[in-house]
């Protein structure tokens, strides 16, 4: 078998593999790839001893060809030299290859697909906090929209859907290696998978009060612009002339819309914006940096005929908008970053939702939308999501559509409606099904408007979060390991025994 391939093509092919796995994700959404791709994963390296390498170049493979613009937002937008913006990116995708090294228990324990399953599941959770965490490309959001494993993810989060599409690719392994009776391995995948079409079809939550009319704002705002002192006057005549020409009740413009502190704004400015939204009886949320003493923040901010309300970053971006360790790596921060307000402080933990009328908005900023379980701290009291994001640090790729069907999953994970006002795109309204209803198209000017339906009630995941899928995952782990004691302790004593007779 893979004995015969040489050592480099077969290097190449677990490289391959891994790269094949991104189509499963936005903008492809080949969604039934992965299972297939993982199972192959598998088939490769079922009689390796310990397949370390092999699962390390899996993970290189999905990682290089699934977050190669974080080196654009390095070196184009960040400022870094392209040897050092290479070199970060290429750490980082390493680092982040290393938590597929879980998948290396597979030949050990073939036999067992809960097992591995549950272990690959606990170690893709922990990629979501260690070092702050980083869970983009976590393998359940290549379910969303249109598979049926979507289904789960009211329930188990995103990590439940991770752990099937690895029992998946495991139970057809089996299939073909004729370890099981075929005919119950494949029922089981038949009911995995029909269990989560008809999951799609439950009603979680319900309709709450009458629907709001909002517009989201997109600039379209070049990044290497947006800091310009130059080009300030310029960008806030742009914002300016697209909310005159909205009357929606709410207006939303995207994360940091306004490039100044908020004490900056021009009072002029300001009063011609209040003047529009008295007429219109409506409010504004834009994205703005505070400063509260010597304290900077990423925030939004409302304006209008509510009160005044905002909502302050808590996850922030390690090197984007603060420096970890800044006695080891402030250089960094002084001589690499070209940004300005990078050294940002965090939000409260816990905030509470700002409110229009009678629906409750929970907002998130960036890539905080990644962080489901963070997400759900100001629900179930809030009726609609917000993501308010600038995406224009991703440039030409793929990673704005990835952000996107991160926010879907949020949508479903919620059982609400998910708004998304971003600077260059992907600006979108998504149902509470997850269903992208509208958007913008990328890298143009202009606004959406759509009827917002607020809801109420609690999806599973609302209420216990990742818990249940972990505690599950946990008890897997601790079964297979008495198990595998028990027995051998079993036979231990029976060849004592044996040789006693």
């Amino acid at each position: 078998m893979t004995s015969k391939i040489p050592d480099f093509f077969l290097s190449t092919i677990f490289f391959l593999l891994g790269a094949i796995l991104v189509l499963g994700f936005s903008p492809f959404n080949f969604y039934l790839i992965v299972p297939l791709v993982i199972f192959i994963f598998f088939w490769l390296i079922q009689k390796k001893n310990m397949p370390l390498k092999e699962c390390l170049l899996f993970g290189l493979g999905l990682f290089i060809f699934g977050i190669y613009w974080i080196y654009i937002c390095l070196q184009k937008f960040g400022g870094m030299p392209p040897i050092a913006a290479g070199l970060s990116t290429f750490i980082l995708c390493l680092f982040l290859s290393l938590f597929f090294l879980s998948l290396s228990f597979f030949p050990k324990f073939k036999n067992k697909p809960l097992f591995v399953a549950a272990i690959f599941t606990i170690v893709e959770w922990v990629r979501s906090f260690i070092f702050t965490g980083f869970p983009w490309l976590t393998l359940g959001y290549s379910q969303v929209n249109a598979s049926p494993l979507a289904g789960y993810i009211p329930i188990t989060g995103i990590y439940g859907v991770s752990f099937l599409l690895i029992l998946t690719a495991h139970l057809i392994f089996l299939f073909f290696t004729k370890t099981y009776n075929r005919i119950w391995i494949i029922l089981l995948i038949i009911i995995i998978w029909a269990s989560g079409y008809f999951l799609k079809k439950i009603e979680w939550t319900q309709p709450f009060k009458e629907p709001i009319q909002v517009s989201l704002i997109q600039g379209n705002v070049k990044q290497d612009e947006k800091w310009d002192t130059a080009k300030i006057n310029n960008i806030l005549k742009k914002y300016e002339d697209l909310i005159l020409k909205n009357n929606s009740p709410l207006i939303v413009l995207p994360e940091t819309s306004i490039p100044l502190l908020l004490e900056y704004i021009p009072k002029n400015y300001l009063y011609r914006i209040k003047n529009h939204l008295q007429k219109i009886h409506g409010n504004l949320i834009f994205g703005v940096i505070e400063r509260e003493e010597e304290k900077i923040y990423n925030s939004a901010v409302s304006l209008g005929e509510d009160k005044a309300q905002n909502y302050r970053k808590y996850h922030l971006v390690p090197f984007g908008e603060y420096v970890p360790l800044r006695s080891i790596f402030g250089f960094v921060y002084e001589d690499l970053l070209n940004m300005p307000f990078n050294d940002l402080s965090r939000g409260p933990k816990k905030q509470l939702p700002m409110t229009f009328g009678q629906q409750k908005i929970a907002i998130n900023i960036c890539y905080e939308d990644v962080f489901g379980n963070e997400i759900i701290q100001q629900l179930p009291s809030a009726n609609i999501l917000l993501n308010m994001s600038n995406d224009a640090w991703y440039g030409h790729s793929i990673a704005a559509d990835q952000h996107l069907q991160i926010s879907q999953a949020r949508a479903i994970e919620t059982g609400r409606m998910m708004m998304r006002a971003t600077n260059t795109g992907v600006t979108a309204f998504i149902n509470e099904k997850g269903k992208v209803i509208s958007q913008i198209p990328q890298f143009s000017s202009g606004s959406l408007t759509q009827n917002i339906q607020g809801f109420q009630g609690s999806t599973p995941f609302i209420k216990y979060g990742h818990l249940p899928i972990l505690i599950f995952s946990i008890l897997i782990l601790l079964f297979t390991i008495i198990q595998g004691k028990l027995i051998s302790k079993f036979l231990a004593v029976f060849n004592k025994q044996s040789k006693i007779r």
